[in-house]
């Protein structure tokens, strides 16, 4: 595919409904380009079956000349896995901090997650969670799920886990910019704030997606949420002053930006999901995850088509996106990212 030509679907990771290949999904891809995947509990019985499934997204997207597929799982561990036994069960990422050695632990993991993942062909791992919660305890969303409380520990052990993730040959995510730890609320329900000033986010949240960054993780995921200090009106994955002016321009990331799934309450109870997508996609994010409706998959690949031929979204910014993804598809094609 040359560059002047990326599909609608080159900007979509879109999710599958069952353990097979279904027909809607390859009317996608042959109607879209649709090249890129999320896999969930729903579509996995066995490494067997999912080793099958993973080889029928590569054919198809070969024979539509699409290249390898970004085939992406959430595998953290504990309170969100995907693979059951007899894949290997990880504890929460909250349990490094009390291990005897934590950097060995968080090495251990992403070391073991991304040789499983690999074998059965799924080649992107939307983890580590970077975000810096202060609290244990059930107040807070992230507890279980974050790699601790002291930004510099996180930063550590994030990093830890991107550079071994990768070194399997699977791309890591690092998540939720610009850091959703101090939140109360959960994001998949509704929309909120979090009220940090800018000077405590640089010194907190935004350490351990520098310390990232610095080791060349493959992607970054956003949050849903509203920082005020930031960007007073819009959600980080709507936000242009996010995306691009924080993101890009003053942390240098060169990589992937994916928003989070764009059907959770706080982003699809405000705004429809093919426009919020569009408007994530002019802010600077190169994948749009959708997780559930195949219909929105294909809405938002009509309205990206569109936004670009009416000018509405800048060629350039197609052309950036499509290069980004582009760059990590020949990564993962690798044995070594």
């Amino acid at each position: 595919m040359s560059h002047s030509d990326y599909a609608p679907g080159r900007f979509v990771m879109a999710g599958l409904p069952g353990l097979e290949l279904d027909g809607r999904t390859e009317e996608l891809v042959a109607r879209f380009g649709l090249a890129n995947f999320i896999l969930f509990r729903r579509n996995i019985e066995s490494p067997a079956q999912l080793a099958g499934l993973c080889a029928a997204l590569t054919r198809c997207c070969g024979e539509h000349g699409l290249g390898q597929p970004l085939i992406a799982i959430d595998q953290e561990g504990g309170t969100v896995s995907r693979l059951p036994p007899p894949f290997s069960q990880f504890g929460d990422a909250r349990d490094f901090e009390g291990a005897d050695d934590p950097l060995a632990a968080a090495r251990r993991y992403a070391r073991t997650c991304g040789q499983e993942l690999r074998q059965v062909g799924i080649n992107m791992n939307l983890a580590p969670v970077l975000d810096v919660c202060p609290g244990r305890d059930g107040a807070w969303f992230m507890a279980r799920r974050c790699l601790g409380s002291d930004p510099r520990a996180v930063a550590r052990l994030g990093a830890a886990i991107v550079e071994e993730l990768q070194r399997t040959g699977v791309a890591a995510c690092a998540k939720h910019f610009p850091g959703l730890g101090s939140a109360r609320l959960d994001p998949h329900e509704v929309a909120f704030a979090i009220d940090k000033e800018e000077k405590d986010l640089l010194r907190e949240d935004l350490l351990p997606f520098a310390a990232a960054i610095e080791v060349g993780v493959a992607a970054v995921m956003t949050s849903h949420t509203v920082y005020a200090a930031l960007d007073g009106q819009w959600p980080a994955t709507l936000s242009k002053e996010v995306c691009t002016g924080l993101l890009r321009n003053k942390l240098g990331f060169s990589g992937v930006l994916i928003t989070d799934d764009l059907e959770m309450g706080a982003i699809a109870g405000q705004i429809p999901v093919p426009q919020a997508a569009v408007r994530a996609f002019a802010a600077g994010a190169d994948l749009l995850l959708i997780c559930e409706s195949q219909e929105h998959v294909a809405a938002t690949c009509r309205l990206l088509a569109e936004s670009r031929q009416t000018g509405k979204v800048p060629e350039e910014r197609f052309q950036a996106a499509g290069a980004r993804l582009e760059a990590l598809q020949r990564r993962i094609g690798r044995k070594v990212l």
